[in-house]
């Protein structure tokens, strides 16, 4: 049998380097960071900034939220307002795309040496301050416990979605998301929502060949829709391009209809997909899970506005969540300077970093 020639060495075609992945260091931080988005990054770095050991734990992938953000959506915001860690964001355009984001991203977490540990769910938060234990699960059901001095909670609110609250809602035909137009093409499809992501979808569905329906419970669109999304989708409305149904809601999703409630009567429309876009919230659940206090009217976690810790000692809270149900307050514009607050406060409570006190070894 004739042995292939090998190729010259200067045909072998070369490949980009891999990315090296961080090793893993121990498990005990002066600060663990839950949550790796933009925010949760900016805690981490300004805490090593100050000498501290910080480690960011996140059940999903680095910026997940931007991650599941719809593919070719481009932010309302300029690159320098997405800043973190005083390093540059430069964009081909006036606004950011959302690959750019997770590019910036990953490229401002390798800058830092971020310890993130992606794909762990955090479980538990026990003891307290200056010991506090926290518990994660991996995707393989695999145990982790982590010992940490502080804690921030940086959970942001995109990964829970606000039900509609209508039969059928739980059909494989219904989606929280929105990610792309192609399986849509030639279908009926359901809209839900009058804000940018309810606006945006009805357009970007429409224009790859979708038949949109959009249903809002208010009069019109709502008044926070991108300046430059509001006329192309009241344009599409008033040519009859993407049908609206407004002061309307849903009353019920069939395998191959949606029913409408409509100021004229029930109204029974043909349908194959149904997008529910009508916002998101933050993890109650898990607020409360580790003591902390929420308002009763707009579910703010309680806290010192100077520097974000708490009612409970040595657990802080920073990003969209320190708003609590009012999440169109908080962005990364903003939140990205939690950071600082909290580090600021960490070396007022610690000493400054590396400090002689060690983490409880119990």
């Amino acid at each position: 049998m004739k042995t292939p020639t090998p190729l010259p060495v200067e045909q072998i075609p070369e490949t980009p380097p891999r990315t090296q992945a961080h090793a893993r260091p121990d498990s005990s931080s002066d600060v663990l960071v839950v949550g790796a988005g933009p925010t949760g990054l900016a805690c981490a770095i300004e805490a090593q900034k100050a000498g501290f050991k910080a480690l960011i734990i996140d059940k999903g992938c680095l910026v997940n939220s931007i991650y599941h953000y719809p593919n070719n959506m481009v932010f309302f915001t300029t690159p320098e307002l997405l800043e973190i860690g005083d390093i540059p964001f430069t964009t081909s355009l006036a606004k950011p795309t959302r690959l750019e984001a997770l590019e910036y991203y990953r490229r401002v977490a390798e800058h830092y040496h971020l310890d993130v540990r992606q794909y762990q769910w955090v479980k538990t938060i026990t003891g307290g301050d200056g010991k506090f234990r926290v518990t994660t699960t991996d995707r393989h059901s695999a145990i982790h416990d982590y010992r940490a001095r502080k804690i921030v909670v940086a959970t942001g609110y995109y990964d829970l979605a606000n039900q509609v609250g209508s039969p059928g809602e739980d059909l494989d035909k219904v989606f929280h998301y929105y990610r792309e137009p192609h399986p849509y093409y030639d279908a009926d499809v359901v809209v839900i929502g009058g804000k940018n992501s309810a606006a945006e979808a009805a357009l970007d569905l429409w224009r790859h060949g979708a038949r949109v329906t959009l249903v809002h419970r208010e009069p019109q669109m709502h008044h926070h829709v991108k300046y430059w999304v509001r006329p192309d989708i009241e344009n599409r409305i008033k040519a009859g391009e993407i049908v609206a149904r407004f002061n309307s809601t849903v009353q019920e999703i069939g395998a191959d209809f949606v029913v409408l409630r409509t100021p004229s009567g029930p109204q029974r429309l043909k349908n194959d997909f149904v997008f529910a876009l009508t916002g998101y919230h933050p993890d109650y659940d898990f607020l409360r899970s580790v003591g902390i206090e929420l308002s009763d009217e707009q579910m703010r976690p309680v806290c010192d506005p100077e520097n974000l810790e708490s009612n409970v000692p040595g657990i802080y809270v920073a990003g969209v969540i320190v708003a609590g149900s009012r999440t169109n307050e908080i962005f990364i514009e903003n939140g990205r300077f939690h950071g600082k607050l909290i580090a600021a406060h960490l070396s007022e409570k610690l000493g400054g970093g590396n400090p002689n006190i060690p983490l409880d070894a119990t």
